[in-house]
């Protein structure tokens, strides 16, 4: 996803160590390219609009005060990403928040439409890999999603799916497992 802006722009790796260090018109480039992206897959997660909106606002907060490390040869939305779906994790983990979040991801998880990711995993082209992820139970895709896609830790993951985390790490044994009989 990284891009450059026109002739003689920067690329995302310049926009970041740039707006780290004070430059405004970086960091408005970085919010222009990266804020829908990070919004989008933030709501995937959340339904409620003004969390999201404030995790964005505080991640790229966090960019702009040079608090958040990014590598050099990193992945931009990456890192962005991760450090978005940490944020939500550290809301849910709030006081006045919890409850809330909660409610909310508790909605999205029992909505009868698919997100974003998990029309993603039904197109994944590579043998019977998106049929054998269709057929695993919601429970078990979820945990999929969140530690294999997002990359949280089982900890960050229990915490986002509202289950303690050894119900994530059976879920993913269950998950693996019954992937690795399908496929083979």
């Amino acid at each position: 996803m990284s891009e450059v802006n026109g002739p003689g722009g920067r690329d995302d790796g310049e926009l970041v160590r740039a707006a780290a260090d004070g430059d405004r018109h970086a960091f408005e480039e970085l919010y222009r390219r990266y804020a829908p992206f990070l919004t989008a897959r933030l709501r995937g997660r959340c339904a409620d609009h003004a969390v999201v909106d404030d995790i964005v606002q505080e991640t790229f907060l966090a960019v702009w005060r040079g608090t958040a490390s990014y590598r050099h040869d990193g992945d931009v939305a990456g890192w962005l990403w991760r450090i978005g779906s940490r944020r939500l994790i550290d809301a849910l983990r709030g006081d006045g928040a919890r409850g809330r979040l909660r409610q909310a991801l508790a909605r999205m998880r029992h909505r009868d439409e698919r997100s974003a990711e998990e029309h993603v995993l039904a197109r994944v082209e590579h043998g019977d890999l998106a049929g054998s992820l269709e057929r695993l139970s919601p429970e078990l895709r979820a945990v999929l999603q969140a530690t294999v896609i997002d990359g949280l830790t089982t900890r960050e993951a229990a915490a986002l799916l509202g289950v303690p985390p050894g119900t994530v790490k059976t879920r993913a044994m269950r998950a693996r497992r019954q992937l690795r009989q399908e496929l083979t």
